[in-house]
């Protein structure tokens, strides 16, 4: 998620998490804030996995023939 888009919908999410907080219900909003961020964690670590996995099977396969 582009850094634009997260700071676009932090704000519009700002004055909804504010009500709340103000009457009683913050932990309703931490809940949601909790939940975003770990969707953003969690795509960020799928990205992470993908640069750091390998393309090329032709790897795997030498090592194996070495092997035998």
């Amino acid at each position: 998620m582009k850094i634009n888009y997260m700071f676009l919908f932090l704000l519009i999410t700002a004055w909804p998490l504010y009500y709340l907080y103000q009457h009683q219900l913050g932990a309703i909003s931490f809940f949601v804030l909790a939940i975003f961020f770990f969707f953003i964690a969690m795509k960020e670590l799928k990205m992470l996995k993908k640069e750091d996995k390998p393309d090329e099977p032709s790897q795997n396969t030498e090592k194996i023939k070495q092997k035998q």
